[in-house]
């Protein structure tokens, strides 16, 4: 389950990298102004009637689907994983998440410079977060290839 475990966290890492990049075009387009300041609606409504507030829907919507990977990420190292660094690791970037989503809907309803850094220094902590879970379970003996060298050797394996 380990090699699972780890391409899991790393897609999960990619996909919050590929979020902030969302976040960073969201922000420097001015689309998160399209939605005239509501949060968590767009335009008076969920669907956008814009291209600006269809670019700050898709990133609202990729930013639910990252937070899911987020939480899966955090149940599969608790599950998975005895060591502590791997499950706190993930357990701070679900912690600082609904701050994140408060920080998010800051940026709209109350656009300045603290808020937008506030929310880029929460996305840099979940970012590092993951990444410290990702690099981590990657430096884990994977269980399962370890059994199989000592089965065939009879020895713990060198690898």
């Amino acid at each position: 389950m380990g090699s699972r475990f780890r391409r899991f966290a790393a897609f999960t890492t990619s996909l919050t990298f590929a979020l902030i990049l969302l976040g960073v075009y969201t922000a420097a387009s001015g689309a998160g102004l399209s939605c005239s300041a509501q949060w968590p609606y767009c335009d008076g409504g969920l669907l956008p009637q814009s291209i600006p507030s269809f670019i700050e829907w898709f990133h609202r919507l990729v930013a639910m689907v990252t937070g899911f990977f987020i939480l899966g990420t955090t149940v599969g190292a608790w599950k998975y994983y005895d060591s502590t660094r791997i499950r706190v690791a993930a357990t701070i970037a679900l912690v600082v998440l609904p701050v994140q989503l408060l920080l998010g809907g800051a940026t709209v309803l109350i656009y300045g410079p603290a808020s937008q850094v506030a929310h880029h220094a929460a996305a840099m902590i979940i970012f590092a977060s993951l990444m410290a879970t990702t690099l981590w379970a990657y430096e884990e003996p994977d269980e399962a290839a370890t059994s199989a060298s000592e089965s065939t050797t009879g020895y713990p394996s060198d690898d």
